[in-house]
């Protein structure tokens, strides 16, 4: 499937667009993804920060006050995407060996599920190590039941069932009142969650997504469609059978100098999740409103623009309002989107995140990679790894 860019190649293949979701096998059916959980070193400041910055509002809290002795979490909300921040308390446990080892990270990929069970069932007898037995969890407003199990580096993912309960989050979460709750900036969703591996891995991971959580290839990645004059690097999507759910992997490919993936694997010590790309249905409102609250993104040149009609057509964004605030644009023969990068929003260079608005469009960018990798580059250059 190399060289395959978006689902119209695929369909016009001898794959055929139903055997994408035909691949995806339906023993583990998931609804979404539930929330992600990221380990950081201090929970109520970056709480502050996303508060801000991405207009996330407070939903729930756990820690001392609610009986949790080892830790704090801190459980922001906009619209269908939930982030819960995780700070330990103690100086020893794993949650702190995690932070120490890779900085503020995502530790958690939580999925919708029916039966978490069933899907603990399913996948470890598929391959997968066990990292949470399946385990119920009530209070007044019933019950959850959640299982995990471990993917890339020390990422996992946890199962949520929770059809039986009523509460706002989970039980041992109370409300996290808040008098400070900027507006939302337009959020909708998670599009996808993208996770960096090493040398020679992406094969690896991607069966293990396929074996072991039914997911299919949908969209291959050569260096030669990833690459500058410096750098390269080699990709590939995985999706379950509903498509809500797309998990591109990445991994280096050699270049004249280090890659965006080597230095992720650097100063994270290890595989785990690069970025998370948020959808919106008007980015150049959410882009604005993120950098009036301070958002860094990575900058564009503006020859980019020059030819922009000539390489995409007709568009319904004004392009000189796209080229201010630094827009990608591409299309496939679903339509286009429009998507942008934030530099990196921890101290390692390691975790950012993508605003993204499809239009039709059910590719990722690829007309785009040039410029976006160009640009993580200078980043490079100015942080000397390089």
């Amino acid at each position: 499937m190399a060289g395959i860019k978006n689902l119209k190649d695929l369909q016009n293949t001898e794959y055929g667009l139903k055997k994408i979701f035909d691949d995806a096998e339906d023993f583990l059916p998931l609804l979404g993804t539930d929330y992600v959980e990221l380990y950081v070193g201090n929970a109520k400041q970056s709480a502050h920060f996303y508060k801000t910055a991405f207009g996330f509002q407070s939903e729930a809290y756990a820690g001392l006050e609610t009986g949790i002795k080892d830790r704090v979490s801190y459980v922001l909300k906009q619209d269908k995407i939930r982030l819960v921040l995780t700070t330990p308390l103690t100086n020893d446990g794993a949650i702190n060996e995690h932070i120490v080892e890779h900085g503020d990270g995502v530790k958690v990929v939580a999925l919708w599920v029916e039966d978490a069970t069933k899907a603990f069932e399913e996948t470890t007898k598929r391959g997968a190590k066990p990292y949470l037995e399946p385990v119920k969890e009530e209070d007044d407003n019933g019950f959850v039941i959640r299982s995990g199990i471990y993917t890339y580096g020390e990422t996992v993912h946890i199962f949520v069932e929770r059809k039986n309960y009523r509460g706002l989050f989970l039980p041992g979460y109370k409300k996290w009142e808040s008098h400070y709750n900027p507006a939302p900036v337009g959020l909708k969703f998670i599009d996808h969650m993208v996770g960096n591996v090493g040398w020679g891995e992406m094969k690896e991971w991607c069966e293990f997504y396929a074996r072991v959580m039914g997911f299919a290839q949908i969209i291959s990645f050569t260096d030669d469609d990833i690459s500058t004059d410096f750098t390269a690097l080699m990709s590939k999507v995985m999706s379950n059978g509903n498509g809500r759910i797309k998990f591109p992997i990445n991994e280096p490919a050699e270049g004249k100098k280090k890659s965006q993936i080597e230095e992720y694997l650097d100063f994270y010590n290890g595989p785990g999740v690069q970025h998370i790309a948020v959808a919106t249905d008007d980015i150049v409102a959410t882009v604005s409103a993120m950098r009036e609250r301070g958002v860094e993104f990575l900058y564009v040149p503006g020859e980019y623009y020059d030819d922009l009609l000539d390489r995409v057509g007709a568009i319904d964004e004004d392009v000189e309002v796209l080229k201010k605030h630094g827009i990608l644009i591409d299309r496939d023969e679903e339509g286009y989107l429009l998507q942008i990068f934030t530099k990196t929003i921890v101290d390692r260079p390691t975790m950012f995140f993508e605003v993204i608005q499809r239009k039709g469009a059910q590719s990722f960018g690829v007309g785009n990679f040039k410029a976006l990798f160009e640009a993580i580059e200078r980043e490079q250059a100015n942080r000397g790894t390089l």
